[in-house]
């Protein structure tokens, strides 16, 4: 379940253990850092130097824009996370084919159609059925994903992890690591909702089937919002931080 984190995402668990101390620090006696891409030495010791990371420019602006327009927005709590159930609908071939189906491939596609399904983000919806697709509320595409995040949406609050690591190294490792540590914890609640039988692997399901079940989803949903709106806020101060350096650089 958690292979996700490093198979969907694409950071490897030894660029995660390389700690950065971000922009405006100096590190003294901090030799080991000369010559990594992006330091340089000053009178006091080795600091970041944005300017040397020419492709930062384009990547905080794209990310501070988009987590600026995502916490914008109100958040959304009626998905129920049918994003899963719908990349598996009407499918002869699940895309975890050695995990079983919960409910059975009927019972999934008899939840996919007795409930709205309302994805807006892109990068869970290319991954639907073709049959399931029309039956999203919205067309999500790469163009549009600034105009439709959303700060209720798991996969998005997942993403700060990726933003974060985009950023690097220039985001400061303690943020990196907070955004992972959420992402953790959006992904199990993930797959627990998802339609797959986990429980021998200790995960005891969210049934969102039922009214109980999507209420239980949507207080966990509710709180990782709540979680992920300050991570979010420092990393649009980051993208502001560089873009300012950058562009006078």
């Amino acid at each position: 379940m958690l292979d996700f984190l490093f198979t969907y995402y694409s950071l490897r668990p030894a660029q995660l253990e390389r700690w950065d101390p971000g922009p405006g620090v100096v590190l003294r006696d901090a030799g080991e850092y000369v010559g990594r891409p992006g330091y340089t030495g000053t009178a006091d010791g080795v600091a970041l130097d944005p300017a040397s990371l020419p492709r930062l420019a384009g990547t905080a602006g794209f990310v501070g824009g988009l987590l600026s327009a995502t916490l914008s927005r109100p958040a959304r709590f009626g998905c129920f996370g049918l994003h899963e159930w719908a990349m598996v609908y009407r499918s002869g071939a699940p895309r975890h084919g050695a995990v079983p189906l919960r409910l059975g491939p009927a019972g999934t596609d008899a939840v996919v159609e007795s409930l709205p399904v309302h994805c807006t983000h892109y990068d869970a919806f290319r991954f639907f059925t073709d049959d399931a697709r029309p039956r999203n509320a919205l067309t999500p595409t790469r163009e549009s994903q600034v105009e439709l995040e959303q700060p209720g949406c798991l996969h998005a609050t997942m993403d700060l992890y990726k933003w974060a690591y985009k950023l690097a190294p220039a985001c400061p490792s303690e943020l990196l690591a907070d955004c992972l540590e959420l992402a953790v914890d959006v992904r199990e609640l993930d797959m627990r909702a998802s339609p797959y039988d986990l429980a021998a692997h200790g995960y005891a399901p969210v049934r969102i089937e039922t009214p109980a079940g999507r209420a239980e989803y949507a207080r966990a949903q509710a709180c990782f919002a709540e979680r992920a709106a300050p991570l979010r806020a420092r990393l649009i101060t980051l993208c502001e931080t560089l873009t300012h350096s950058l562009g006078h650089a």
